[in-house]
């Protein structure tokens, strides 16, 4: 069944507020997309450094860890849609700036630099209250249906934004910045309409204690430390898709176009078993079902890391693909109701830390590895590791493990 389907009469507005929600949630993924493709190509074609290049990620790096505590105190404090509505207003002129300093031929990679910062520092202030909003725009019986469309959307901006931002940058960049700011303008309107309501929240004056109040609650609540640090160890020991280079051109031996194949089977799996969790509820055994999927992933890159066809490559990492997405929609969905309205966006900011930081020195581990041993030992060893996480913390979390419902119906022990 559909999103709506299950819905009383009293709870449809807040289906058609998640509705311009999601909408708006996948127009700026699809804008930040286009942008990410044309703002590297534009500083390569001006400085041919791959210097350069790194120095966008590190652009974007240092704001979504700097600024995710002071931005989840906001979240908590401030009314979430206007401080959303902030964050998209200066990407929003960021990406205006890059049609001007395009059309008239003033870019530089100092400017281009710059306007990408900027854009990190909005999407980091944006980040904890656009992630805090979902629980109260849907009942929480159907959160995890939500979190699952989310991703939906995320995906498949990620699938096709790129690949429409590389078309249009042949009529020029400021064509595809262009685009990219007409789906922010889209979005913007769309969040601002939303009819989204929180009670007013009483001021706590930013203070060491405040901004780390999401750290002390996830520490003092189990099952979202379980889940949390569960995320972390595992994508820090399953980053095989950092390889992706090395296995499609010594292994596979294939060329540029078997490794877009590569990149782009994991999110093609992610969002065929999205839309699935969109349509369908996860009625009971939640925590062995996360457990499964992480472990799923884990003989996923298994199966990768000993392939030497092409196909079956790509199914391994469709596969790993879709088992990331039960396990994320879990996830999500789990710290979401554990977590009460007034700590979501401080709690979320810690959680998007995490996320951000294992992303990044997975690969780096992933690398690291593949260099002293090869790249098929690296993604074994990635392979079996996340498999001994997932044997540890079912040892460590028994309440997490016999989780039957998203909703905590297991006392603790």
């Amino acid at each position: 069944m559909g999103l709506l389907s299950t819905a009383t009469d009293s709870s449809l507005l807040r289906h058609r507020a998640f509705v311009a929600f999601w909408l708006a949630r996948t127009c700026s993924s699809f804008g930040f997309q286009m942008f990410s493709v044309a703002v590297s190509w534009q500083i390569y074609a001006i400085t041919h450094s791959a210097m350069a290049l790194g120095m966008i990620g590190l652009m974007q790096f240092l704001p979504s860890v700097l600024l995710a505590l002071p931005a989840g105190h906001l979240a908590d404090q401030y009314d979430r849609r206007r401080i959303v509505l902030l964050g998209q207003i200066l990407e929003w002129g960021a990406l205006l700036a890059l049609i001007l300093l395009t059309m008239y031929q003033w870019s530089d990679k100092n400017a281009l630099w710059g306007l990408v910062f900027l854009i990190a520092v909005a999407k980091a202030i944006e980040g904890p209250a656009m992630q805090s909003m979902l629980p109260s725009l849907v009942p929480p019986a159907i959160l995890a249906r939500a979190t699952a469309a989310n991703a939906v959307g995320g995906q498949a901006a990620v699938i096709v934004g790129p690949t429409l931002g590389g078309f249009l940058y042949v009529a020029g960049p400021d064509v595809v910045y262009s685009v990219a700011a007409a789906f922010y303008l889209l979005s913007i309107i769309l969040v601002s309409r939303l009819r989204y309501v929180r009670p007013p929240q009483p001021r706590l004056p930013a203070s060491l204690k405040t901004l780390f109040a999401g750290i002390g609650f996830i520490r003092a609540r189990k099952d979202v430390l379980g889940v949390i640090s569960l995320d972390l160890f595992a994508v820090l020991l399953g980053g095989a898709t950092a390889l992706l280079p090395i296995f499609a051109k010594d292994i596979l031996h294939t060329g540029p176009w078997g490794l877009g194949l590569l990149r782009g089977a994991p999110s093609v799996g992610a969002l065929l078993v999205g839309i699935w969790l969109s349509r369908n509820k996860l009625e009971k055994h939640v925590g062995m079902i996360m457990f499964g999927s992480v472990a799923g992933f884990g003989v996923a890159t298994l199966v990768f890391a000993f392939s030497t066809q092409l196909w079956l490559s790509m199914l391994a990492l469709a596969a790993l693909g879709g088992f990331d997405m039960v396990s994320m929609v879990i996830r999500g969905a789990l710290v979401q109701l554990d977590t009460p309205d007034d700590m979501r966006g401080r709690v979320n900011a810690v959680n998007g830390i995490f996320i951000n930081t294992s992303n990044q020195l997975g690969e780096f581990e992933s690398g690291l590895l593949a260099a002293l041993m090869g790249a098929v030992p690296a993604a074994v060893l990635g392979g079996v590791g996340t498999l001994v996480v997932v044997a540890v913390w079912m040892k460590l979390f028994p309440h997490l493990r016999r989780r039957q419902r998203l909703e905590n119906d297991v006392p603790a022990e």
